[in-house]
């Protein structure tokens, strides 16, 4: 695991003191009343619409994310509590949380004119193959492909040099993307995302598979969680299919942990190769 993925308390540890001085955003506090509520022992539908009706602008955007052809299908819901019933209420909680996010987090550098649209097509793409594949939860894969990457927008708000990090871990072919981050930054993306997982209270699964979604080498250690390995399994397939709708020549991430991951599904060339026109042709259907 990580060095930071529990960072010490010391008050002289200098990588304690680096991670106090990045802004972490505080959990909305619409996602804690969801949160409540989906932690209680017979979760409400009803409660969980009145949660969300009770700002006007998320309703109507989770609505028209909820009828979206990745998540609604044939019926389109005209109500939350339609949209609650046609996809369930975990499905909803994490849709949620992602517009959630998006309002939280900030995005207006430059290098993030894309942040957003890129999650939410990797989000997209691991519902459909977490479905198609019978593989883990969705409304999990869900909220993993939106969360994985937070830690750079948080990154490139605190270090001004962080922007020419990542160009450069993404041309990195061989050391795992995270490698410069830390060589540069002490820190990475993957640990400050894990470390706003844990503060947004999303599950354990979805913030250790954050922490470790560049730790190829995790897909084949029996000791980590199925759920986890699945997540990062997913991630890599979905990534594949966005450098593909790119237009970008190279995965250069699915080169690094493509075979463990293949391996991990039990997925051959030629199945991958179907899911992938699949996705490409889900995200151009979105356009």
């Amino acid at each position: 695991m990580s060095k930071l993925a529990v960072p010490t308390t010391a008050e002289t540890d200098p990588v304690d003191a680096l991670i106090k001085s990045i802004r972490i955003p505080p959990r909305p506090s619409l996602l804690a009343d969801l949160q409540r509520e989906l932690a209680s022992a017979e979760p409400a539908p009803a409660a969980i619409g009145r949660i969300i009706a009770s700002d006007v602008g998320m309703s109507g955007a989770l609505l028209k994310l909820a009828n979206s052809s990745f998540y609604g299908g044939k019926r389109k819901a005209k109500s939350i509590d339609q949209a609650i019933i046609f996809l369930g209420i975990n499905q909803v909680a994490s849709l949620m949380t992602g517009l959630l996010a998006r309002q939280a987090i900030p995005t207006d550098n430059a290098a993030l004119a894309s942040f957003w649209d890129i999650s939410s097509r990797r989000a997209q793409a691991m519902v459909h193959l977490s479905r198609k594949l019978r593989i883990g939860e969705p409304d999990v894969a869900h909220t993993f492909g939106l969360f994985c990457d937070t830690g750079v927008p948080l990154l490139l708000d605190r270090f001004p040099g962080y922007a020419d990090t990542l160009a450069d871990c993404a041309n990195e072919a061989v050391r795992p993307f995270t490698a410069l981050e830390d060589e540069r930054h002490s820190t990475n993306h993957a640990a400050i995302g894990c470390l706003l997982a844990r503060n947004w209270g999303l599950s354990s699964d979805v913030s250790v598979a954050i922490l470790h979604h560049h730790d190829y080498v995790v897909l084949e250690d029996g000791a980590t969680d199925d759920a986890v390995r699945s997540l990062l399994a997913l991630a890599l397939l979905a990534e594949n299919a966005l450098q593909r709708y790119q237009g970008l020549a190279g995965a250069t991430e699915w080169a690094k942990g493509g075979a463990r991951a293949a391996a991990y599904l039990g997925l051959s060339d030629a199945e991958i190769t179907d899911l992938l026109d699949e996705l490409h042709d889900a995200f151009h259907a979105e356009h």
